[in-house]
């Protein structure tokens, strides 16, 4: 098992919307997120997916391949997703409903089709905008962002940041747990021990990280920061931007 963050390049973070506030982005994407959530139509999503991937691709300097990697489980899951709502519809059992497809026993109705498709785009959609985000957004940035201009709590901000790096260790300690077992004449697979050992040394690092952040006066009154994040005109037009798509995406599924 291999867990590892994203590797965000230096092109990336020098392309205009890696220059772009983390917050404005941040933004943007939950109010893309809400927009899709009032919505059944397919058209909406297709648009918002498919700015996204240009945006990340022409704006965000993201390599196509890196980029692919980053989507493809994704939206693996979200075909299954919207497979499975076509399937299991209640639409499919209404014979007043039009048939579509007939797959041996299997019935889909023109309704449970098109809820299907709305689903799976959906997701779609929202996985590239995150994934977008993600690949153009640096986390310590992020963080300091969230402190300097949405006002965050400095010791929720750094601590989910010291979290978030945290989250390769998980593969080194759990590598390290097999290779104990190896050596004690035990089988390296699946143990309900190892998540066991991986809970205590989580709280150990835990434990660790929160004296570091005490040490450092993390939470304990005003603090001057060391990388200034301020806002920029490019930050209002990307924002206006993404805006004024949501609104055309929006009026086309109506």
């Amino acid at each position: 098992m291999i867990v590892s963050r994203l590797q965000v390049e230096d092109a990336q973070l020098d392309s205009p919307l890696g220059r772009t506030s983390p917050v404005a982005k941040l933004a943007i994407a939950i109010v893309w997120l809400v927009g899709l959530a009032l919505t059944l139509h397919p058209v909406p999503p297709l648009i918002l997916a498919g700015v996204a991937l240009a945006a990340g691709l022409a704006l965000g300097g993201i390599p196509p391949l890196q980029l692919g990697r980053t989507l493809a489980p994704v939206w693996l899951a979200a075909v299954a997703i919207g497979v499975s709502n076509m399937v299991f519809s209640m639409a499919n059992g209404d014979p007043t409903t039009a048939t579509l497809l007939r797959l041996g026993p299997v019935r889909i109705a023109e309704p449970a089709f098109i809820a299907g498709v709305g689903i799976m785009l959906r997701v779609a959609a929202i996985a590239a905008v995150g994934g977008v985000f993600a690949l153009t957004t640096d986390s310590t940035r992020l963080a300091d962002a969230l402190v300097q201009q949405a006002r965050v709590p400095a010791r929720f901000a750094y601590g989910a940041l010291a979290a978030y790096g945290a989250i390769p260790r998980f593969a080194e300690d759990l590598a390290t747990l097999r290779q104990a077992r190896r050596i004690r004449g035990l089988r390296a697979g699946w143990h309900p021990r190892l998540f066991v050992g991986l809970l205590v040394l989580a709280i150990r690092h835990a434990d660790r990280m929160a004296v570091a952040m005490d040490a450092r006066a993390f939470g304990s009154g005003a603090r001057t920061p060391y990388r200034q994040v301020r806002w920029t005109w490019m930050d209002a037009a990307v924002g206006t931007g993404a805006v004024a798509i949501l609104a055309i995406a929006l009026l086309a599924g109506r």
